[in-house]
C-alpha cells in the first residue's frame, strides 16, 4: 500500500505552494489510541512518558526482526510541496514517506526534531508517511508529527469502502483475542482496518487479521471491524463476533510465599531447620548470573548443577518445598545485560529451567545495566515470553524497585514494554524499601503497591482483582540499606494487607538476615534489630493470597 512514486521537486511542472496546515490525524497521539496509525507487528503503543508535547507519545517496541514501523496514509494534492517533521527519541529513528525522502537521527536520551521535504507526483493523490526504529536497537518514541501542506480534499474521493465480512475469532488467551476477516473493496484502495470492542476503537491495522491484547480473564467482549481509505472514508461495520477470554492462568491460582535465600553470602542457614521451624515451602534462590559467554552460573562462580546450590535445592524439595531462581540483582555480571540477544538470553534461561525442572523464574531487574536500559528491558521481556511459550505452565516474575507512590519512570516503562511485547508476565513484584529514609514502612509499602495496581489497570485494562492477582511485594526485613526499619509487627501488617487484597507473591531480603542483632546495623547475617530467629520467615509463611 505504498504511495505513488514521488516526482523530483521542479520536474515537469512547478509544484504548488504548501499551506501551513497539518494534514495528519492524531499527530501527537493525544487521543490515547494509535488510530489512524498502523504499526507493524502490533509493536506500537501510546505511552504517557516520555513525551515531547501534550500528555501522550508513540512508543515503537523494536525487536530483532521488526523495526516497529508506524505509518499513516493521507490524501494529498498532486505536484505539491510538503514538509514532514516530527520529534523522536531513541537509537536510529527514521522519519519519511513511502517511496520517497527520509531522514534519521540517533538521540537516545532526549527528543530531537527531524524534518524532510518532498514533492508529490503529477497524479499522486495519497502519501504514506512513517516513523520507525532499527532492528534490535531498543524502543523508540515519536511525538508531534506534522505533514504541512494542503489536504487532498476537492471531493476527488467520497466513496467509502465496503464493509468487511466474515469476521471470526481465530484464537484467544486469558488476555487476548485474535481476529480475522475478509478484505473490503474500495474505488481507490483500503488503507487500514479499525477494530472496535463495543463502541471503543482498540486497534488499527493494515492487514486482515489482528490480535487485541490487554484484555481481562473470563470476560466477554464483542468486536467489529471497519475499513478506511486514504481520504478518510469509513465503511459500515462488519458482522460482530462475541468472545469470552480464558480464565487467568497467572491470576488467583498462583500464590507464592518465597523469601530470598543466598548461598554465597551471610552465613547461609540450614534450609531443613528453617522449613521445620517456620512452615515455609518456597525460597527465592539468589542469584543466577553470567559465568561468561551468556552461560548461567550461581553468582557467576558456582556451577549450575552439582554444587552447594543444587544440594540446598534437593533438601528443599525433599522437605516438600520448591525454589524459584532469581536472575540478576543489584550487582555482578548479569545475563540480561551480557547475552547478545533475546534468543540467546532465552537459551540461557532454558538451561536453568531444564536443570531444575522449574515451575517459576524470577528476573530481578535492577541498576543501570538492566532496569535503566530500555533495550535490555525489552530483551529480558522477550526472552521471558519465549521460555513461557516453550514451557507450558511456567510462571514468569519480574522484580524491580519502586518509589513510595508506585513505579518510577523505568518501572512504568517496563510495564508498558511488557504490554506492547505481549510478554504475558504473571507477577510484577516491587521492592518497597530503600525509598530514601521513609519512616512509615507499612504506609509506604501499601501506597507503592496501590500505585503499581493503578499502573497495571491503566496499561492492561484490568479490574482491581486482576491487577492485584498480578502483583508481588518483596520487602527487606529489619534495617534496610538506608536505615528504614521494617519490624516484625510491620511485616505482619504488610502480610495481612497482602492476603486481604489477594496479591500473588510475598518475599523479602533475606532469610540469611532473619536473625536478631539489635544495634548490629545493616549486615549480611542478621536484621540489625531485636526479633526472634526466623520470625520474618514464619510471618511470610502465613501468606496465602
Amino acid at each position: 500500500m505504498g504511495s505513488a512514486a514521488l516526482a523530483l521537486a521542479g520536474a515537469i511542472a512547478l509544484p504548488g505552494t504548501a499551506q501551513a496546515a497539518n494534514v495528519l490525524t492524531n499527530p501527537g497521539f493525544e487521543s490515547g489510541a494509535l488510530s489512524p496509525w498502523s504499526c507493524t507487528g502490533n509493536l506500537g503503543s501510546v505511552v504517557s512518558s516520555p513525551v515531547h508535547g501534550g500528555s501522550k507519545a508513540l512508543a515503537g517496541a523494536v525487536s530483532s526482526s521488526d523495526n516497529a514501523k508506524c505509518s499513516q496514509t493521507v490524501s494529498v494534492q498532486p505536484n505539491t510541496a510538503y514538509t514532514l517533521s516530527g520529534w523522536v527519541r531513541g537509537s536510529y529513528v527514521y522519519l519519511g514517506v513511502d517511496g520517497g525522502a527520509s531522514t534519521w537521527t540517533s538521540s537516545p536520551s532526549a527528543y530531537s526534531q527531524l524534518s524532510v521535504s518532498f514533492t508529490t507526483g503529477a497524479s499522486q493523490t495519497s502519501a504514506t508517511i512513517y516513523v520507525h526504529g532499527w532492528y534490535a536497537q531498543g524502543t523508540y518514541y515519536a511525538d508531534d508529527i506534522s505533514l504541512d501542506g494542503p489536504g487532498g480534499g476537492g471531493g476527488s474521493d467520497s466513496q467509502a469502502p465496503s464493509a468487511p465480512t466474515g469476521l471470526t475469532s481465530t484464537g484467544k488467551t486469558s488476555s487476548s483475542v485474535s481476529l480475522s476477516w475478509t478484505a473490503s473493496t474500495d474505488n481507490v484502495g483500503v488503507t487500514a482496518y479499525d477494530i472496535y470492542s463495543g463502541s471503543a476503537q482498540v486497534l488499527s491495522v493494515s492487514g486482515t487479521s489482528a490480535t487485541v491484547n490487554g484484555l481481562s480473564p473470563s470476560t466477554g467482549y464483542t468486536f467489529t471491524v471497519r475499513a478506511r481509505d486514504a481520504a478518510g472514508n469509513v465503511s459500515g461495520a462488519s458482522n460482530s463476533v462475541s468472545v469470552t477470554t480464558n480464565a487467568g492462568s497467572g491470576g488467583t491460582s498462583f500464590k507464592q510465599a518465597a523469601p530470598y535465600l543466598y548461598e554465597g553470602w551471610g552465613d547461609p542457614p540450614s534450609v531443613s531447620t528453617v522449613m521445620s521451624a517456620t512452615g515455609i515451602k518456597w525460597f527465592t534462590m539468589a542469584f543466577m548470573l553470567d559465568g561468561g559467554g551468556c552461560n548461567p552460573m550461581w553468582d557467576s562462580t558456582r556451577p549450575l548443577t552439582g554444587g552447594i546450590d543444587q544440594t540446598v535445592i534437593n533438601q528443599v524439595r525433599s522437605a516438600g518445598g520448591d525454589i524459584v531462581p532469581s536472575f540478576g540483582g543489584w550487582q555482578g555480571s548479569k545475563l540480561g545485560a551480557n547475552c547478545s540477544s533475546a534468543s540467546a538470553l532465552a537459551a540461557a534461561l532454558q538451561k536453568v529451567i531444564d536443570a531444575y525442572s522449574l515451575k517459576a523464574i524470577d528476573m530481578d531487574i535492577e541498576n543501570t545495566d538492566e532496569f535503566e536500559n530500555e533495550a535490555v528491558q525489552a530483551r529480558i521481556l522477550t526472552a521471558l515470553k519465549t521460555v513461557k511459550a516453550n514451557n507450558p505452565g511456567l510462571k514468569t516474575i519480574v522484580t524491580f524497585g519502586t518509589s513510595t507512590t508506585g513505579p518510577t519512570y523505568y518501572g512504568n516503562r517496563l510495564i508498558e514494554q511488557a504490554k506492547s511485547l505481549n510478554a504475558d508476565i504473571d507477577v510484577f513484584t516491587i521492592m518497597p524499601f530503600d525509598f530514601g529514609g521513609g519512616s512509615d514502612m507499612y504506609g509506604n509499602t501499601v501506597n507503592a503497591t496501590e500505585g503499581l495496581k493503578a499502573k497495571l489497570k491503566s496499561t492492561f485494562g484490568w479490574d482491581d482483582a486482576t491487577a492485584y492477582a498480578h502483583i508481588g511485594i518483596s520487602g527487606m526485613n529489619g534495617l534496610s540499606d538506608q536505615q528504614e526499619n521494617t519490624t516484625p509487627a510491620i511485616w505482619t501488617q504488610i502480610r495481612d494487607w497482602a492476603n486481604s487484597h489477594h496479591i500473588a507473591r510475598l518475599a523479602y531480603w533475606s532469610v540469611n538476615r532473619d536473625r536478631p542483632c539489635p544495634g548490629g546495623g545493616v549486615v549480611s547475617n542478621c536484621s540489625g534489630i531485636s526479633q526472634s530467629t526466623w520470625q520474618f520467615t514464619s510471618i511470610t509463611a502465613g501468606f496465602t493470597g
